[in-house]
Formats: C-alpha cells, structure tokens, sequence
C-alpha cells in the first residue's frame, strides 16, 4: 500500500473558534492550504492538536470533510473515548476520501490491556481498509505498542503500514530498532518536535509530524530538510540541522506538555492569526509568566533565525576561493 502521505513534514491542525467559541471550519481551511502552499505535505485533523476530546463527533467529521474537498491531502485522527466513535470517525474518513488514517489507542476503559487495545486497533483499520495507517504510540495516551502487537496487527490488515512515535527519543529508537527497520513498507513518523533530527537521522524515519510547525512552518521544513540531507550523510547538513534544532529547543518543548494548544495557538495570534485567540473552553488560557516566556522565546529564536539563516546565504552565495 502507498505511503506517500506519510513522508515529508505534516502540521497536526489546531480547531481555530469563532467568537461563539465554535469550530471556525473555514479558517481551518484557509491554514491547511496555506501550510500545503509553503511545502507542507500533508495535515492531520483532529489529533491532540485540533483538540479532539473537546469536540463532537459532527464536528471533527465536518472539519475532515472541509479539508478534504478543498484538496488538502489529509490524514484523520481517530481518538475517541470508545471504539465505537474511533470506527466512525475511520469510515467517514475513507467515505469522504481522506488520505490516511492516525490510529489512537482506546482510552479510559481497559486502556492497558493489550487484548482491548488489539480488537480496538482491528476495528479501527477493518473501517477503512484501503486507507494507509500509522499506529500513534503515545505514553500519555497509557498504553504502548510494542513490535509483538504491531506485526500481530499487520498480518492482518495490509493498511497498517507504519508507527507514528510520540513518546520520545528512546521510544523513537525502539520503534526502529524492533519495528520499522525490518522492511522498507514499514514507515516511521516522527511524532515529537524535540525529535526530528534524531527521527530522521539514528532511526530512518520518512516524515514528521509537527505541532510548532503551525507557527513556524518555514522554519520547521528547513529543519526537516536539514535533517534528510544529515541523514544520507552530508556533514554540512548534520552540523546546521543540530544547529537549528538546539535554537527551536524550548518552543518545541511545548509539544510534550499539557498546555501544546495553548502555546501554539498564541504563537499563531501573535503571527497575526487572531482566529486562534480563543479556545473552546474559556478557563483555557495561559497564565501571565507562561505568556511572557514563550514571547520571549519566539523573540529570540526568530532575531537568531533572521541572523543564521542570513549568514548560510551569505556563504552560499560566496565565491569558491579553494584551490586545487
């Protein structure tokens, strides 16, 4: 089965709200083909980012449908709090055409039982057999994927073809260690912001799934970029892919923290997206201090980002004063 759609670099969409404090599906839209336009492969709706739990099942199903008739090559995220709904939302997806499918864990009830979790994932891909899947391994979700259940899982159904690791670099080390790497059908996603560089490099990943990505998707693609060059070997790149990395550290810390959306949504509003000022819950908000620090640190990394990127041009665009 194909898996183009999970190569490249691909935003998790954030729900933009109306004043109302409803979903604002044409500015979903609008940035998913905005992100598509600067060189995004794809988008994911609704993960954790496009804050699943906090919508009904009409709405994620609405906002996938948006997106996919506006010719955004998406991928649907299937977290529900049964398998029931996590099955609908599979089967709208491939109803309406969508382009692959993030297969959640089952949360809440029986959710670190490896025999609930086998039938929930089945289900889940049996809804949607021609569309490409990534199994989404996450510890905050309280369950992991080891290979065992993986390939039991991928005999059966040929859609499953690859893992999408959020549980950091270690994890991402076992996923290809045990999984990924014992063919090249097997894909790995980076699943962390603070993980490209090790995805791609020391574990063969094919693309990277982005939450700061949203606020700096220039910035994150030249990363990913970087990071495929290190990863066949130029030495140039590996140096300018830490390099960059190291600087993007603390806003992409915010990917592993409760708090993701709040972060990322107040980075958009302060690139001038003011539709992703609000929340769907109005005691969502960042504090005063949580506030001021991730303005401080956007303001740095972009004032480095303006010099470092400058300098590179500067030295590309020098004369080779080398000698034979």
């Amino acid at each position: 089965m194909n898996d183009a759609i999970f190569t490249g670099c691909i935003p998790a969409l954030m729900t933009p709200c109306t004043t109302e404090r409803q979903p604002d599906f044409d500015a979903l839209v609008a940035k998913g083909r905005e992100l598509i336009e600067l060189g995004m492969s794809g988008v994911v709706y609704c993960g954790s980012m496009g804050d699943w739990p906090l919508l009904s099942e009409a709405q994620r199903q609405e906002g996938v449908t948006r997106l996919v008739e506006a010719g955004i090559p998406t991928i649907v995220g299937t977290g529900a709090v049964n398998s029931k709904e996590a099955v609908s939302h599979a089967a709208h997806a491939a109803e309406v055409g969508a382009h692959g499918l993030m297969v959640i864990p089952r949360v809440l009830s029986r959710g670190t039982s490896t025999t609930a979790q086998k039938a929930h994932f089945s289900a889940i891909l049996d809804a949607a057999p021609n569309l490409p899947a990534v199994i989404y391994n996450s510890p905050h979700y309280g369950f992991a994927t080891r290979a065992d259940l993986f390939f039991e899982l991928r005999a059966k159904h040929a859609n499953l073809i690859g893992f999408k690791e959020f549980g950091g670099a270690d994890d991402l080390r076992y996923a290809a260690e045990h999984i990924t790497s014992q063919d090249d059908d097997v894909t790995l996603m980076v699943g962390v912001d603070t993980t490209v560089y090790h995805g791609f490099v020391n574990c063969g990943a094919t693309g990277a799934i982005t939450g700061i990505g949203n606020a700096l998707p220039r910035e994150v693609l030249h990363l990913v970029a970087l990071s495929k060059k290190a990863a066949k070997g130029n030495v140039t790149a590996r140096r300018l892919a830490k390099e960059l990395e190291e600087a993007l550290g603390v806003l992409s810390s915010f990917d592993e923290g409760a708090d993701l959306v709040l972060y990322y949504k107040h980075l958009m509003v302060l690139n001038g997206d003011s539709e992703y000022a609000l929340h769907f819950n109005e005691s969502d908000v960042l504090s005063d201090a949580q506030r001021r620090y991730i303005e401080t640190q956007y303001a740095l990394f972009r004032t480095w980002y303006a010099q470092w990127s400058a300098a590179l041009e500067s030295a590309w665009a020098a004369p080779d004063t080398s000698t034979s």
